[in-house]
């Protein structure tokens, strides 16, 4: 089959580069379509292939500012090309899925989530104390963008959801259905140290938007007065930083190796938003290391309460600080972790992904 793979942008390794790696993969000839193609800024493996971006990589500033265009994307998605492919797979977030395969051909969507920003999460990304002007514009164009997403499911055949969160998400906004498929960790790579050496500093890696709640965590770790080392970098990390205490550490996006090094010696990784899945909890489990995790959303799918790690029920300082005490007192397993992370590996998300080719397009 003529195949064609499609995702939101290229601008960093995050979770939804990771599952697009798995698929490169498996269709290594296959050209990527992108709305922003940053180069350099993902992995070789999708670098090397044909990269085909849109109209927006060529205007003003859209390169550097493609979140500002949101408002445009559905339109601007149509200049990706993609009608003479007989399988078309998104992975999405935003609009990829709103992208065609040609007529009498077929559109498998892997998805990440509804796009949050106009749905579930509209005030964590937009608010009139933030930005007055650009609260009312996206206010003003939230219904048009609602109604474009949802007619651009109807562009894809057959859904798979990245969690059960998802499923339900997309089931309740988009009436589809979907079959889960959990996204890969590369167990392989993401291994314990030879020697258990835990040190004593808890760990998270994540970018810093408001929904990952990295400030609740910041707020905690200032009044307990322990060590805490941030990885990541994102439009909130210049106001975390101000309000962080000595003991809290700052770093940007880092290569796997430093990642993994951090995931074997951290006493613990901090999970503290609520997640469509999240990879980082199963990558620090695959090194051994339990995770403090909000208890809602797709951490609760992969952390397993009480054996690989422990929940907390309110996104407030105070109930994180509550279970780093708890936590402290426990003594988990660095081998229940790691036991459980490989339910998640990159072997058995192909293994699955070729399965659900092979019973919905014949492929394979």
């Amino acid at each position: 089959m003529k195949t064609a793979l499609v995702q939101d942008w290229l601008t960093g390794m995050r979770g939804g580069e990771k599952v697009l790696e798995e698929i490169c993969r498996i269709f290594p000839e296959a050209p990527l379509y992108t709305m922003v193609h940053i180069p350099g800024s993902v992995s070789g493996i999708i670098e090397e292939r044909s990269i085909r971006s849109s109209l927006l990589q060529r205007l003003p500033l859209g390169v550097r500012y493609y979140r500002y265009y949101l408002p445009l994307m559905p339109l601007l998605v149509k200049t990706l090309d993609t009608g003479g492919y007989d399988l078309v797979i998104s992975t999405s977030h935003c609009v990829a899925k709103n992208v065609r395969a040609k007529k009498g051909g077929m559109h498998i969507c892997y998805c990440h989530t509804p796009m949050r920003y106009i749905w579930d999460m509209f005030s964590h990304y937009f608010s009139p104390g933030k930005s007055p002007v650009l609260y009312g514009l996206m206010r003003g164009v939230r219904p048009w963008l609602r109604y474009a997403d949802r007619r651009a499911s109807r562009n894809v055949d057959y859904f798979i959801a990245n969690s059960r969160t998802t499923a339900e998400r997309i089931s309740r906004l988009y009436g589809r259905g979907s079959e889960v498929i959990y996204p890969p960790v590369d167990t392989g790579y993401y291994t314990p140290p030879d020697e258990e050496t835990r040190e004593d500093f808890y760990l998270i890696v994540s970018s810093l938007v408001p929904y990952k709640r990295i400030d609740t965590a910041v707020e905690a770790f200032n009044r307990n007065g322990r060590r805490l080392k941030v990885i990541g970098s994102g439009p909130e990390g210049e106001k975390l930083r101000k309000k962080a205490s000595g003991k809290i550490e700052f770093y940007d996006w880092a290569p796997a190796e430093v990642l993994r090094d951090n995931y074997r010696r951290c006493r613990a990784l901090l999970f503290p938003g609520k997640e469509d899945f999240g990879i980082v909890p199963v990558e620090a489990m695959s090194c051994g290391a339990p995770v403090i995790a909000f208890g809602e959303g797709g951490a609760t799918e992969s952390v397993i309460n009480g054996e690989t790690g422990l929940y907390f029920y309110r996104q407030s300082p105070s109930a994180l600080n509550g279970a780093v005490e708890e936590f402290e007192g426990m003594g988990l397993s660095p081998e229940a972790a790691r036991g459980r992370a490989e339910n998640f590996s990159s072997e058995v998300f192909r293994k699955n992904f070729r399965r659900f080719l092979s019973e919905k397009a014949g492929f394979l």
